[in-house]
């Protein structure tokens, strides 16, 4: 696990697992406020914005480390189709740490609207 978060870039990933812990923070604060609805919907629209953060922010890293890399593949001559293939691949880390983070957000939102069925 520690080899995916590396290859995903340590800038992203720190940044990514930032995000994760604050929609864990904001989640378990919510959950011993779950008595007040206006908290809770305060809390859910927070939620939202954190996972969507989290999404946009792995999408970035994604498009960032594509970037670098095409810019790489211009002053090389020739590349082999294993080096590219590997450079998509770890290119795909960021994007699926943040869609991970995505999910996470729905699954919190889903249980805090199964306590709260008015929001």
């Amino acid at each position: 696990m520690f080899e995916l978060f590396s290859q995903g870039g340590p800038l992203f990933m720190g940044i990514l697992t930032l995000i994760l812990l604050s929609l864990i923070v904001v989640f378990v604060i919510s959950i011993a406020q779950r008595g007040d609805e206006k908290q809770l919907n305060q809390s859910v629209h927070w939620l939202k914005s954190i996972g969507t953060l989290g999404l946009v922010t792995g999408i970035l890293g994604q498009l960032i480390g594509l970037f670098s890399a095409f810019a790489h593949l211009e002053t090389v001559e020739s590349i082999s189709t294993d080096m590219l293939v590997g450079g998509l691949k770890v290119s795909l880390i960021t994007t699926l740490y943040g869609m991970l983070i995505y999910i996470v957000h729905l699954f919190f939102v889903m249980v805090l609207r199964r306590w709260q069925p008015a929001i």
